[in-house]
C-alpha cells in the first residue's frame, strides 16, 4: 500500500493517484454527512416552501467563496461546484420533505 503524501512531496503518478483517491473517499464521506443534515432539515422545516431559502443559499456560497480565497482555490471553480451542490441539496431535501409527509 502506498503512503498518502502531501501533493508537494509526490514524485510518481502512483503517489498522486493514491492521494487523489484518499481525498475522494474523504469528500464522499463529507457529502454523506452534509446530506444527513439535509435529511434533518427536511424533518425540521415546517413547510415545503421553507426548503428553498435563497438567503441561506447566498450565505453558503459567500462562505465557500471566502474559504476558497483564503486557501488560494479558484473562486469561480468553487462557485460552480457550490451552485450545483446547493441546488442538488435543495432537490434532495424536497424529496425527503415530501417523503416524510406522504406527499411524494
Amino acid at each position: 500500500m502506498t503512503d498518502i503524501l502531501d501533493p508537494q512531496d509526490c514524485q510518481t503518478m502512483t503517489e498522486v493517484r493514491a492521494g487523489v483517491d484518499a481525498v475522494d473517499r474523504a469528500l464522499v464521506a463529507l457529502l454523506a454527512r452534509r446530506f444527513g443534515y439535509m435529511d434533518a432539515a427536511a424533518r425540521i422545516k415546517p413547510t415545503r416552501d421553507a426548503v428553498r431559502d435563497e438567503a441561506r443559499k447566498a450565505d453558503v456560497k459567500q462562505k465557500a467563496d471566502a474559504e476558497a480565497r483564503r486557501l488560494g482555490v479558484d473562486p469561480e471553480l468553487v462557485d460552480r461546484l457550490y451552485e450545483d451542490l446547493v441546488e442538488t441539496s435543495i432537490a434532495h431535501e424536497m424529496v425527503r420533505w415530501d417523503g416524510l409527509r406522504g406527499d411524494a
